[in-house]
């Protein structure tokens, strides 16, 4: 996968970030970013990688929630929504734009973002769906009260217009740590993975997929 591609107008730069990268400083990261997208001094970026483990907290986020995280660290931080896990083998899109050139409508991007990831699972054979007032995608695999597990996760923050934060697809991460929380608040539903579905795919393959069919959900509107 290139660094950087700017192969086609309104497309943003897409990076790969080698690591486990930790949380705290990668936030900070994406929100001078965001910030110097906002004053026009960087392109529009989405930032692909993964996390060291950690318990991140949202903004509706209920302390009752974390139930076990043990030695896992925990962080409390700006995004939208409730208690996620992030790990080595979830790949996280830290997705960068600029919304005013993209059409000003928060939930209008979300809805997009959903979009976005129906559309990567689907490249890997999987029916990802929305769930009505729960952000994120889920698939059917009857193994909870719901009979829906979620496969992806979406958080995001607008400063300014200017989009961070992002989704979290799981790919292979270790489930049982989803245990440690009520992900996202949510009781009649599990987590599952592309793993857990029988999908074999590199982290390649997914962030090959995030960009071929990113173009089909995010277009500039305005200049």
């Amino acid at each position: 996968m290139a660094d950087g591609l700017t192969d086609q107008v309104g497309r943003p730069i897409f990076q790969n970030l080698a690591g486990p990268r930790d949380y705290a400083p990668t936030v900070d990261a994406m929100r001078d970013h965001a910030a110097a997208i906002r004053s026009g001094r960087v392109p529009e970026t989405v930032w692909l990688l993964e996390h060291t483990p950690v318990y991140t907290a949202g903004t509706s986020a209920k302390d009752a929630d974390l139930l076990n995280p043990g030695n896992t660290p925990t962080h409390k931080t700006g995004r939208g929504g409730q208690w996620t896990y992030h790990g080595p083998g979830q790949r996280v899109a830290y997705v960068m734009l600029d919304l005013q050139t993209r059409g000003p409508d928060v939930r209008c991007y979300v809805h997009n973002l959903e979009g976005w990831i129906i559309d990567v699972l689907a490249g890997f054979g999987v029916t990802g769906q929305r769930r009505s007032g729960l952000p994120g995608i889920w698939v059917e695999t009857g193994n909870s009260v719901s009979g829906l597990d979620k496969i992806a996760a979406i958080g995001v923050r607008i400063s300014r217009w200017v989009s961070w934060h992002g989704i979290a697809i799981n790919n292979n991460p270790d489930l049982t740590a989803f245990q440690a929380i009520v992900p996202c608040g949510v009781s009649d539903g599990s987590v599952t993975s592309l793993a857990a579905l029988g999908v074999s795919a590199s982290m390649n393959e997914l962030d090959d997929m995030l960009q071929t069919q990113f173009d089909h959900h995010f277009t500039k509107v305005r200049t």
